[in-house]
């Protein structure tokens, strides 16, 4: 009985360490207003907006470039971005953001941020919107 009881916990902590390393091997990190706050105070960071242009003529993050997820060309025009560089995308609310940010995983980039709740989350913590 010991044994079996054994062999249970090395298995459940074998399955809890390889899921943590699954999450650290990860690019994707949902973040939140503050983190996204420090990482363009810190620079190196690139930062896309996938609204359509409409949304961001109505007002943008500073810095960010406009690249519509669901514009035919996207995979194209994603593609110029350096992969190297760590990216933060956002949209309205977050799931443009999430899909945009899977696609890129996908694509090759090494290290992708996606803002949690999109510029509406940025404008209510009051962040600075460029119109």
């Amino acid at each position: 009985m010991k044994i079996k009881s054994f062999l249970v916990v090395i298995f459940i902590a074998s399955v809890l360490l390889n899921c943590k390393q699954a999450e650290e091997d990860s690019v994707v990190e949902v973040i939140t207003v503050e983190e996204m706050d420090e990482l363009l105070e810190m620079g190196k960071v690139q930062l896309i907006d996938v609204r359509t242009p409409g949304e961001y003529a109505q007002g943008y993050i500073e810095g960010a470039v406009n690249i519509d997820f669901r514009d035919e060309n996207f995979e194209d025009l994603i593609s110029k971005i350096d992969k190297t560089k760590p990216v933060i995308v956002y949209c309205a609310r977050g799931g443009r953001s999430n899909k945009c940010s899977n696609y890129m995983k996908k694509a090759g980039f090494t290290k992708i941020y996606d803002l949690d709740g999109g510029i509406t989350e940025w404008k209510f913590k009051k962040k600075k919107v460029i119109k």
